[in-house]
């Protein structure tokens, strides 16, 4: 058996949670299962998993439901699988809690990738209070950012935004949230407010800011900072 991180799988479907452990196994990652809410519930208290994988469309709870109710006591990251595609839904789920979601079917290969990421969340607090991905570097203790070595002049409208996106990188971060951290809960600058930052930060950041690679939009929910 894997001595490797504990993935808790809350699905009902028997061949879906039977490939998701043949997959996680050989990637080695311990893998835990439950069948129902109430079961995943009892094991992510039990078990403390390092990350939770979701399923919507639970037997005797819904899974929205069910992943309030892992927030009202828990931060271990939820990636959410669901076979809804809708904007609205994505958007719901991220601001209920939800790390990451992938929608039904998905490939194998994402999803591990999205575990990667959900499992190194970075904080400032942590290691040396650096963040690296694909030339840009942020000193957080300094709070000094460069691109291939040259310092990077960033607003603090701009630093702040870029802060809250490498606190969380590899998650999506929807509108809502990044206008409550950056503005404050309750502030409503419109979200072609916040795109007009965004697309700033990228003239700095990015290599090709018409073709971003770190800087990532989700259609209609909001950004993901790739951390590569």
């Amino acid at each position: 058996m894997s001595d490797g991180p504990v993935i808790l799988i809350i699905d009902d479907e028997a061949q879906i949670r039977r490939m998701l452990r043949l997959s996680l196994e050989a990637h080695g990652f311990t893998v835990k299962e439950a069948t129902t809410a109430q079961e995943g519930l009892q094991q992510a208290s039990l078990a403390r998993p390092d990350l939770i994988i979701l399923d919507l469309n639970l037997p005797d709870k819904g899974g929205l439901e069910t992943l309030k109710d892992i927030r009202g006591w828990s931060r271990t990251p939820v990636i959410v699988l669901s076979v809804r595609n809708s904007e609205q839904d994505k958007i719901e789920l991220l601001d209920s809690g939800a790390d990451d979601y992938l929608t039904k079917p998905f490939g194998m290969g994402e999803l591990l990738a999205r575990i990667r990421a959900a499992l190194r969340h970075i904080t400032p607090d942590t290691a040396d209070g650096v963040f690296s991905s694909g030339g840009l570097v942020i000193d957080f203790s300094r709070r000094i950012v460069t691109r291939q070595n040259e310092e990077i002049k960033l607003t603090p409208t701009e630093y702040s935004l870029l802060k809250l996106l490498a606190c969380n990188a590899g998650k999506v971060l929807t509108h809502n949230q990044i206008i409550d951290e950056l503005w404050g809960l309750g502030s409503q600058p419109d979200t072609s407010y916040l795109r007009v930052y965004v697309l700033q930060l990228r003239k700095k950041i990015e290599k090709d800011p018409s073709n971003p690679g770190i800087l990532i939009t989700e259609p209609g929910v909001g950004y993901r900072l790739l951390s590569i």
